[in-house]
């Protein structure tokens, strides 16, 4: 299926505006973590679930697989696809 490119750019400006605040929430709980006084260590060993999930998260909105999947078009479908 082929596309123009104005499309997949909306589209990752929409996914990054989605997946923001819980990145912006796993850093900020590992700077928290970190001011605390805990071992850096322990701190920057949840990092990488963060990302990746923050990744994962972002891949999911980017290419669609967050829309009603089942429903036809035309039928109670809000994005008409």
């Amino acid at each position: 299926m082929e596309s123009d490119g104005s499309e997949f750019t909306l589209s990752r400006k929409r996914a990054l505006r989605g997946i923001l605040p819980f990145l912006a929430l796993g850093v900020a709980d590992v700077i928290l973590l970190l001011e605390w006084g805990l071992d850096p260590l322990w701190g920057f060993m949840i990092l990488p679930p963060i990302l990746m999930i923050s990744v994962l998260g972002w891949v999911a909105f980017r290419g669609g697989m967050i829309r009603n999947r089942g429903v036809e078009p035309g039928e109670d479908d809000p994005d008409g696809q």
